[in-house]
């Protein structure tokens, strides 16, 4: 109980860094943007006096929510009462069972504020609510008159956190958890195994993290870079996992579980080398690749083993998806292994993907029978797509164009716009990651119902999930560098329609950052505006630019040299003159009003 109310009083904390900086501007600064918004003029003012009421005794939660918020940041403590009365001076939430699911109304006027919404839509009611209010705690609390319809464009909107590769604390898990919530993101998808880490306790197989958990060391992929002699490791106990899904199910968040198989599974196969083609021996993989041992599919040992350990993860995740993996599983081992040749031989297969297919038909099956729904990576199509399976399409779109019109339901998470453990600008600027260049600018433009699908299958296309691959993502502060701002623009994808306006989402984005900041949430300071063009008509032209976060300086050069030691502030319009063959390179960084600076990046100018 009382790690809980630790947690909660977190959660308070990453709500407050949400609030914009101004209130009385015409633009309600929410992320994701609603459906409709409209600002009235006028404020509406809270006191001691105001009364916190909800119509339905289980919605007693969010009051509470709410008004340990107001105590926290304000010294302001209210009345929390059952009811639903009409009234002055009240904060109501009204629970309507005929709301559409995940929907919201917010009316704010001079006399009353007032949520109404199923249980989900009262409570990202209440996110919004919170990003309307004033910052400071000395500030009288006011709000502005809005009114505001709201609901989601898409069931499932997910961030996947891959745990095997490095560990992450259940505190880190649920600060992440508090941060989808603010934004209305209602799925994480937890990769809890890897080649490189088991990352769940399984009583039947204790040897899963007393040897599966756990690496000498890691070995970088660059050959330049020495081998970490660190140990890692670490794995969630059971009481640990069922307290992060209630955490997150206070939240509205359903976490999907990810066992991965038959590949990426060289941490069980070091533990249990019996489950494999060759017998091993095996070690907890220490350097970063996709491996060729795998899971022997013609092996009923391994049948066994998922079924045992699927059994144990059921009772700890009642999500009613279960994601298998099946990605990246090289068929060497099998082509090669006399039991998988057999099986391939007694089922009337003709090849070794048609045993994956096999393989991933009969675990579908058995979580079928279970009463549960898989998932997996769109490779679990070759060698044919088993009944009732949802697609999470990575390889691009193709394979979750090819599964929605094939009447599954798919998930589209694209490398190309939904990878953010890939760069966000130019590499030599940037801390190492894995390859690849997603700007925020780029992920906000993604559309997931791509014109390739028929009208008919559209609502196949269930949602879209943003992926953070871990390999070189090794800590918290770099986590948060990699997900934020860009998840916040997967969050606006999932929710809002399709229309794309990235200058209005940059200006509302600009607010959230400042309190990003302010928190100390180590998110990536987004390129500078440029209001420029980047080829240029005549000899000379005007540097315009504008900070990405609200009350930033910008300090620039023209010379090549390093801005952060001789770069001048920026306050105005610069005239540059052009050279006719030389372009015109501009180094800058960002300092925000906390000290916090962007590293160097560039812009170059060129004569047309």
């Amino acid at each position: 109980m009382k790690q809980q109310k630790i947690m909660k009083k977190h959660f308070l904390h990453l709500l407050f860094l949400f609030l914009p900086l101004t209130l009385l501007s015409q633009e309600l600064n929410v992320i994701p943007k609603p459906v409709k918004a409209e600002a009235k003029g006028g404020v509406f003012t809270l006191s001691e006096n105001t009364k916190i009421a909800y119509s339905d005794r289980e919605l007693v939660n969010i009051a509470d929510f709410l008004n340990d918020f107001l105590k926290e940041h304000y010294n302001l403590q209210l009345f929390e009462k059952r009811t639903a009365r009409n009234g002055n001076n009240l904060i109501r939430f009204i629970l309507d069972t005929s709301a559409e699911e995940e929907s919201y109304t917010l009316d704010i006027d001079r006399n009353s504020v007032v949520i109404r919404g199923d249980r989900a839509g009262l409570f990202y009611g209440l996110q919004t609510l919170l990003q309307l209010m004033p910052t400071g705690r000395d500030e009288t609390v006011t709000l502005p008159q809005a009114a505001i319809e709201d609901k989601p464009r898409f069931k499932y909107r997910g961030a996947m956190l891959d745990v095997g590769r490095y560990f992450f604390t259940p505190y880190e898990v649920k600060r992440f958890l508090d941060l989808m919530a603010h934004y209305k993101l209602n799925i994480l998808h937890w990769h809890l195994t890897e080649d490189a880490g088991w990352r769940i306790e399984i009583d039947k197989y204790p040897l899963l993290t007393e040897i599966g958990a756990w690496r000498r060391g890691t070995q970088l992929a660059h050959p330049a870079e020495t081998f970490d002699r660190l140990p890692h490791g670490g794995y969630y106990t059971k009481e640990q996992i069922r307290e992060i899904v209630s955490y997150a199910g206070e939240r509205n968040i359903t976490v999907i579980p990810e066992i991965d198989m038959p590949g990426h599974t060289l941490a069980v196969l070091a533990a249990y080398p019996e489950l494999s083609c060759t017998g091993g021996p095996f070690k907890v993989l220490e350097q970063w690749g996709i491996q060729k041992d795998v899971m022997c599919a013609g092996n009923e040992q391994t049948y066994t083993f998922i079924e045992d350990v699927l059994d144990e993860l059921l009772e700890m995740f009642p999500s009613e998806i279960i994601h298998i993996g099946g990605d990246e599983a090289p068929k060497d081992r099998w082509k090669q292994c006399l039991k998988c040749q057999e099986k391939i031989r007694m089922e009337g297969l003709n090849d070794e993907h048609e045993l994956q297919s096999y393989f991933v038909k009969r675990v579908g099956s058995y979580l079928q029978g279970k009463g549960r729904k898989m998932i997996g990576w769109d490779e679990i199509m070759e060698g044919g797509l088993a009944e009732n399976a949802m697609v999470m399409s990575w390889r691009g779109e193709e394979g979750g164009i090819e599964a929605a019109k094939m009447h599954h339901e798919v998930v589209m998470a694209p490398t190309s716009f939904m990878y953010l453990d890939y760069y966000q600008g130019t590499p030599g600027e940037e801390p190492t990651n894995i390859g690849g260049n997603l700007p925020l600018e780029k992920v906000y433009s993604y559309e997931p119902l791509s014109s390739k699908i028929p009208a008919e299958s559209h609502h196949y296309v269930v949602g879209v999930q943003g992926n953070l691959w871990m390999e070189f993502i090794h800590s918290n502060p770099k986590l948060e560098y990699m997900a934020f701002p860009r998840l916040m623009a997967v969050a606006e994808i999932g929710w809002s329609d399709s229309k794309k306006d990235f200058n209005n989402f940059s200006e509302r984005l600009s607010h959230n950052l400042v309190w990003l900041d302010r928190k100390g949430i180590n998110y990536r300071i987004p390129d500078v505006i440029s209001h420029t063009h980047k080829e240029i008509e005549g000899d000379q032209f005007d540097l315009v630019l504008s900070p990405p976060v609200e009350g930033a300086k910008i300090y620039y050069t023209l010379n090549g040299e390093d801005p952060m030691q001789f770069g001048k502030p920026y306050t105005a319009k610069v005239s540059v003159k052009l050279d006719n063959s030389e372009p015109v390179e501009v180094k800058y960084i960002i300092r925000t009003v906390t000290g916090r600076v962007s590293g160097t990046r560039t812009l170059s100018f060129r004569k047309k």
